[in-house]
């Protein structure tokens, strides 16, 4: 095979292995079933062995195909990111990704300055958890939990996560809580959950598993602040994202010490975007707004792994 095969048919290739289902490929592609079909028949034609194993009605990659799907996905990949670049610095229009904690808290009451400061620059903010392919979005850029690898795309560390219990001043006073051991008996929002491994930094021992607790479970914390508001409990949160709550009263922090689950917050972007202008512009912008927090946290929040 001294040529690439046509473009077409690499393309028919790339959407069925990736679903290892033609009818899916056929979907996204805008296509035939019969037309994808035909396409990989003629990419195999041209390398001489079967990329796909046909049986029962169904397919699966051959070991060909699957030593073949992620170099050829990764060009797909660069090419939309070549392509994507040149059409978002046109529009000029920051599209960003993050977790609902931090973008609905942290983010969104700071991205304001961002934008005076860079007028021509309009910014476009999506909140969710849920892990999204940057590759394959409109997003520019995301805010990711975790450690800092993941593959083709560039990470910035942010800060390290952190948790300690957070809740109203009536609420404090009322129950009376003066030490860590007296959250046991309180209201605690998701008091199963493996954060409030809080108890045993601050050497409280919950034994071995600890004994399950019914309580109230919430999707984010800006839900758990807004009940911790309300008087009707103690929440776990980041007291980064609370900082003008905690410093005008409206909550506070019982206990200074801080939980650090491991995994921190990152900026990423494709690797093959490093240097896009408005994206160093965010990145620019963010160190400038954390150091700004810098005292207001233990050193340990600021340091990468």
């Amino acid at each position: 095979m001294d040529r690439l095969p046509p473009l077409s048919a690499i393309r028919a290739f790339e959407a069925a292995g990736r679903h290892e289902n033609f009818s899916r490929a056929a979907e996204e592609l805008g296509m035939t079933q019969a037309a994808i079909s035909y396409q990989i028949r003629q990419l195999e034609d041209r390398v001489g062995r079967p990329l796909f194993v046909r049986e029962k009605g169904r397919v699966h990659l051959s070991e060909s195909g699957r030593q073949l799907l992620p170099a050829v996905s990764s060009a797909f990949g660069t090419l939309t990111d070549a392509f994507s670049a040149i059409r978002s610095e046109d529009e000029d229009v920051l599209a960003i990704n993050t977790l609902i904690s931090f973008g609905a808290t942290w983010l969104s009451g700071k991205i304001g300055r961002f934008q005076l400061r860079h007028p021509d620059i309009a910014v476009r903010i999506s909140l969710a958890n849920e892990l999204i392919d940057l590759a394959a979005s409109r997003y520019d850029a995301a805010i990711r939990v975790g450690m800092g690898v993941w593959e083709g795309l560039r990470s910035e560390f942010l800060f390290r996560q952190h948790y300690t219990p957070v809740c109203s001043p009536s609420f404090l006073e009322k129950n009376r809580i003066t030490c860590p051991a007296d959250l046991l008996t309180v209201e605690r929002f998701a008091p199963n959950n493996v954060w409030w491994g809080w108890f045993a930094a601050v050497g409280v021992r919950l034994g071995t598993p600890p004994p399950p607790r019914r309580g109230v479970v919430m999707d984010n914390q800006l839900q758990e602040a807004n009940a911790a508001l309300s008087g009707y409990g103690v929440a776990l949160l980041s007291p980064l994202f609370w900082r003008a709550d905690l410093e005008n009263g409206r909550l506070v922090q019982p206990f200074e010490t801080l939980y650090y689950p491991g995994g921190a917050q990152w900026l990423v972007h494709s690797e093959s975007r490093a240097g896009v202008r408005k994206i160093e512009r965010l990145r620019e912008w963010l160190r400038e707004e954390l150091a700004a927090d810098r005292n207001f946290l233990p050193a340990e929040v600021w340091e990468p792994f």
